[in-house]
């Protein structure tokens, strides 16, 4: 079979799946569910893959919302990612809904090729992608071993080679001072509020003089319990960012140091604690990239680099997985230029007619993308040396 009668088969593959894949993006917009919370996205996603007569394995890999499901028996084993969490507040803000089908689709499409062409394809489902590092977990316990390649397609509002995925970790400093009467005996306390807010003013002071590609945000979580006594406890929850792991590290040191201070000058004591999985920056496989943005072509969607006007700055927990083996984390269009991600006005997008647009055309650039590799395994070997090369 020809290259182009393969991937014009999966393209009508997916036409024929149309009415499912957008009834399944739907479905988990309209039912927000958070991290490691999404049971109805779960059963939902492996149902679908089901009843297409993939053998499903749920709760995977000790995680009651990830699945795994695979097709084939010999090959290149290309992997294609589902995530499906929501965001607190704005439901789909984010777009996963869309991720998912869209995963599904391209799955399903190279699922029904794959014996025929001597490929395989893998379709994982991983939870708590908003901050509970779902793959991190995934990828610990084996999720990602013996892939040849990963991808999956992100929506925003333009359609982009990569979101600019940078390093993150999740700290959360708690604050432990001792207790007073505010009014009556305010000497005998330690305010452990005033250590949160000293801390946050020394990190105010310090993104003065970070790079200019780093990111440090922070919110107090609790602040004492009642105006007239002094409070005994406090806490504050921060995300660091910096461009690579390996400069994140320095950045946490220099956070850590400023939320210490403030404890110290309010006469309190601190602990600082890592509270998630730490997110790495994305290596984005320029062999895949290429392929993909191809195949965008040819259904008229135009791939283009990040630039001032159009980029998408944010962490991910598919950064941990490119690591580990060839990936891309491309952008797909589905909202105004004006419109960002994380926002209700996002969340109302995920669901439109561009929307479900993205869901069949992001199922079949990833498809053809999928073929491409099984056709070439030279540009895998090519990927995986990029990849070796990237990490030097």
């Amino acid at each position: 079979m020809s290259q182009q009668t393969l991937k014009q088969r999966l393209q009508n593959t997916v036409d024929e799946l149309a009415g499912c894949l957008i009834d399944v993006s739907h479905q988990i917009h309209q039912a927000p569910e958070l991290c490691y919370e999404e049971h109805q996205a779960h059963d939902l996603l492996c149902g679908t893959l089901e009843d297409a007569g993939l053998e499903v394995q749920r709760s995977a890999f000790d995680l009651p919302t990830a699945f795994i499901a695979q097709a084939g028996s010999s090959g290149p084993n290309i992997a294609v990612i589902c995530e499906y969490d929501a965001l607190p507040e704005i439901g789909h803000g984010c777009g996963h809904n869309i991720i998912a089908a869209a995963g599904l689709g391209a799955g399903l499409a190279a699922a029904s090729m794959a014996t025929q062409m001597h490929g395989r394809v893998t379709i994982i489902g991983t939870p708590a992608e908003e901050g509970g590092g779902g793959k991190c977990i995934m990828l610990e316990r084996g999720a990602f071993d013996n892939l040849d390649a990963a991808m999956m397609v992100h929506p925003a509002n333009h359609d982009l080679t990569r979101m600019n995925a940078i390093a993150v970790e999740q700290l959360r400093a708690s604050y432990t001072g001792c207790s007073a009467h505010a009014a009556a005996s305010p000497h005998l306390g330690r305010n452990a509020l005033d250590a949160a807010v000293l801390g946050y003013m020394n990190v105010a002071a310090l993104r003065q003089h970070i790079r200019p590609d780093e990111r440090i945000h922070g919110i107090f979580s609790h602040g004492g319990d009642k105006p007239n006594i002094v409070p005994q406890h406090a806490a504050s929850e921060w995300y660091v960012r910096s461009p690579k792991l390996d400069s994140l590290g320095d950045l946490r040191e220099r956070v850590v140091a400023c939320l210490q201070a403030g404890a110290t000058a309010a006469g309190t004591e601190v602990d600082c604690a890592t509270t998630a999985p730490i997110y790495a920056d994305m290596i984005d496989n320029d062999v895949l990239l290429q392929s993909y943005i191809a195949n965008a072509a040819t259904i008229g969607r135009t791939v283009h680099p990040p630039n001032n006007d159009a980029v998408v700055v944010g962490s991910t927990d598919m950064g941990n997985v490119s690591y580990a083996v060839p990936s891309i984390h491309p952008i797909i269009a589905v909202a105004p230029h004006d419109v960002t991600i994380h926002t209700p006005e996002f969340a109302h997008h995920a669901r439109s007619h561009k929307g479900d647009e993205a869901v069949l055309d992001g199922a079949k650039i990833m498809a053809m993308t999928i073929a491409d590799l099984w056709l070439d395994q030279q540009a895998l070997q090519r990927a995986q040396q990029e990849l070796v090369s990237s990490l030097r």
